[in-house]
């Protein structure tokens, strides 16, 4: 914006010099960086700005004999102070720019009535545009943001739905063991017992995930007929290294540290997560490598999924407000874990998640998962 303002001032001058008049001054073009080096500063300073491009052009007026009264530097610092401040300072900025305008030296070179209405028109030119420019912005960040909240709506809504058939697994499982229980009590009490302990531990899990399913849960949906399938979970990674190699993105799949029995919640947000950042690879970076790394330490679960692709530059890729990201923040942070999503440095993009783990969770007795992985 300060350059081409300056290519502005520096030819305006240059057409002003009459042939056989005087010639142009090194000292005078080099003038003409007072009033447009501020502009460097005008999102940040609008009106300091403002002012110091009217003290500025106050300074090189006396130099030039310019075609016009109204700097296009100044049409540049009274339109960022119409877009970027309130009603009330644009009208004092107006004010003070059609003052100083008016100050002795400024338009001699034209009769008074008719710099006022050049400046009046210019003026007021400027700040139309700015205001428009305030408008659309705002309506503009406004309907980001109502995408955003219809994003997180719809996941929170998917979500529910997805919580609703776990527990309703776990509820069915605790019908049959109770029957079950019922049935041999009498004739083999240890087996008996070993069902009731399986129903009370299905019965505690089942709570907490409807616990979780209340905090998600924001409207009311209306479920599909026929019986539900059952949800993903880690076994499932392998098939979704598979689809995203057949889709033409060469993805690896490595576990690190011994494999625990996650929760079916858990282990559904872990799919997710993979699908929904290997899904962005595609759309992003294709032709890139991709990497799908489980951490299971002795801490949280790392979910890693890392390209190396260069990537289009979209909103998902930059970590902004894509929808995609969205879901997963929801469902990481539905398990109150943390989310990461940005450009590495050696090129490539990398999603991060961490998932806390239950400290007696059962530890798997093969640490190896089915599909193409490479455990280290």
């Amino acid at each position: 914006m300060a350059l081409g303002a300056l290519v502005v001032e520096v030819t305006s001058y240059a057409l002003s010099i009459e042939p056989g008049g005087r010639s142009l001054s090194p000292g005078v073009l080099a003038l003409h960086l007072l009033p447009t080096a501020p502009l460097l500063w005008h999102r940040r300073f609008p009106v300091g700005v403002l002012l110091a491009v009217l003290a500025a052009q106050a300074v090189l007026t006396p130099f030039t004999q310019v075609p016009y009264s109204l700097p296009i530097s100044l049409v540049v610092a009274l339109y960022s102070v119409a877009r970027l401040r309130n009603a009330r300072v644009t009208a004092v900025a107006a004010v003070v720019a059609l003052v100083g305008l008016q100050i002795p030296g400024l338009s001699e070179h034209e009769e008074l009535a008719r710099a006022i209405f050049a400046d009046v028109v210019g003026v007021c030119i400027a700040l139309a545009v700015g205001r428009a420019a305030r408008r659309w912005q705002r309506q503009d960040a406004a309907h980001r943001k109502l995408l955003a909240d219809h994003a997180v709506a719809a996941e929170r809504r998917r979500i529910a739905r997805e919580l609703h058939d776990v527990v309703a697994h776990h509820i069915t499982a605790m019908q049959l063991m109770a029957g079950g229980a019922r049935r041999v009590l009498h004739h083999d009490a240890d087996l008996a017992r070993d069902a009731l302990k399986s129903l009370e531990d299905s019965g505690r899990l089942a709570l907490g995930e409807m616990r979780q399913l209340l905090d998600v849960l924001r409207a009311d949906d209306d479920t599909e007929g026929g019986p539900a399938a059952p949800q993903p979970g880690v076994d499932d990674l392998p098939r979704v290294v598979a689809d995203s190699c057949r889709a033409g993105v060469d993805t690896e799949l490595l576990v690190e540290g011994v494999p625990r029995e996650l929760a079916p919640t858990l282990g559904l947000t872990v799919f997710r997560i993979v699908q929904e950042a290997l899904t962005n690879v595609r759309k992003h970076a294709g032709g890139a490598h991709a990497t799908v790394r489980l951490d299971y330490g002795p801490g949280p679960l790392t979910v890693e999924v890392r390209d190396d692709g260069s990537g289009s530059g979209g909103t998902a890729r930059k970590g902004g407000p894509g929808h995609g990201l969205v879901g997963m923040r929801e469902r990481v942070a539905l398990h109150g874990g943390t989310l990461q999503a940005e450009p590495v440095p050696d090129g490539g993009f990398r999603v991060l998640a961490t998932l806390p783990l239950p400290a007696d969770a059962p530890r798997s007795v093969d640490p190896t998962p089915h599909g193409k992985a490479t455990p280290q």
